[in-house]
């Protein structure tokens, strides 16, 4: 069975977020993994892009009853007709969960990837950063700069 990598990150972005995205599909396809992610805009369309720009599979968990605004660089589209409780599944799908970017839809699947636990969870570029009561960084996220150094934070390739 193929690597399955969720990648979440915000509807609206930045051109750097974009790119990093982007880049991070198109990663992710050279190798074979398959993209899963909300389907829509920002983030979501740069990683899918990214990905289809390689022939990657990009699969997309959309939160309405049926696929309207699904981003044209799906390979599938799954309506869920749950809304944003599909965060759930897009995080419980991937063998590894990159988070690009932050918005409070982007902030509630790092949550639930870190609540999830048994995969690495990496946020790439600048985003969400939580930190406990005294400031520290929480144990378990990891940190990368660059899509190259997410991939690799997440272990799935030797």
């Amino acid at each position: 069975m193929a690597v399955q990598v969720a990648v979440c990150g915000p509807a609206q972005c930045g051109e750097r977020e974009w790119d990093l995205a982007h880049e991070l599909g198109r990663l992710l396809a050279e190798r074979g993994a398959v993209v899963i992610c909300g389907g829509h805009g920002g983030v979501m369309a740069a990683v899918a892009a990214g990905a289809r720009s390689r022939d990657g599979l990009v699969v997309g968990v959309l939160p309405g009853a049926d696929r309207t605004g699904a981003g044209a660089d799906l390979s599938v589209a799954i309506a869920t007709g749950i809304g944003q409780a599909r965060n759930a599944v897009i995080v419980h799908s991937g063998d590894a969960v990159v988070v690009v970017g932050g918005s409070w839809g982007t902030f509630s699947e790092l949550a639930l990837a870190m609540r999830r636990g048994g995969v690495p969870v990496v946020q790439l570029g600048d985003g969400w950063r939580p930190v406990d009561a005294d400031g520290r960084d929480l144990p378990g996220l990891r940190y990368a700069r660059t899509p190259a150094e997410a991939l690799d934070l997440t272990g799935l390739w030797p």
